[in-house]
């Protein structure tokens, strides 16, 4: 999960043209839809929203951070809406018929929280709980982990962040092993970063390159 600014884009267009009590999201068209998901891209990439995985390998949906069947006054507000991958054991699906009861006043919302300040991303794919937290702030991280189920200790997830960033571990650790200037150091991880930014799984390989220096 990372930071994402929905001020990039602006509203559809077509979102104007349904309205709640009115219409359901079964009556958004195909072409609609697709222009929803095109706006999506524009602040995502083709990322998930939640787990940063590449949606043309996980598949995607047009996922509602706060479900319809409970906020049905926001099934159009472009403020609740992202773009999630399509896998029912984790990130949308798994929020809305997996998780079971939570308060989504104690999810972290990539558009209006910074998840960096909650998370580190580790080197074996898991995904820690930052120290030094507020108990408010430990419950949140807790609840987002569990809800979208990013950090399964054996899961989908976890082996694919570390397949994504054992290459970058493998340099970095030449380079400390060899004891580069610190200079050249964080010159070598500016440029592979720079390669990397629009690569699934980005904010783990940032986490296992930058938080240990």
């Amino acid at each position: 999960m990372r930071k994402l600014d929905r001020a990039i884009c602006p509203a559809p267009a077509c979102l104007g043209g349904y309205a709640h009590g009115v219409h359901t999201w079964d009556n958004v068209s195909s072409v609609h839809k697709e222009e929803i998901r095109t706006h999506l891209e524009t602040m995502q990439g083709r990322r998930c929203a939640y787990c940063e995985g590449d949606i043309e390998t996980l598949g995607q949906h047009i996922e509602h951070f706060r479900r319809k069947s409970v906020h049905p006054a926001l099934i159009f507000d472009w403020e609740n809406l992202f773009w999630s991958c399509d896998q029912t054991d984790s990130c949308g699906h798994f929020k809305d018929n997996g998780a079971g009861q939570y308060n989504v006043t104690d999810l972290i919302n990539p558009c209006c929280d910074d998840p960096d300040g909650f998370f580190i991303f580790q080197a074996d794919g898991t995904i820690s709980v930052r120290h030094g937290l507020s108990e408010v702030d430990q419950r949140r991280a807790t609840e987002t982990l569990r809800v979208f189920s990013l950090d399964a200790k054996w899961g989908r997830l976890r082996a694919m962040r570390k397949a994504a960033v054992s290459g970058y571990v493998d340099d970095a650790n030449t380079a400390f092993d060899e004891g580069w200037p610190s200079d050249d150091i964080r010159t070598l991880f500016h440029a592979e970063l720079e390669i990397a930014r629009n690569l699934p799984f980005y904010t783990a390989i940032r986490h296992v390159l930058t938080e240990r220096q």
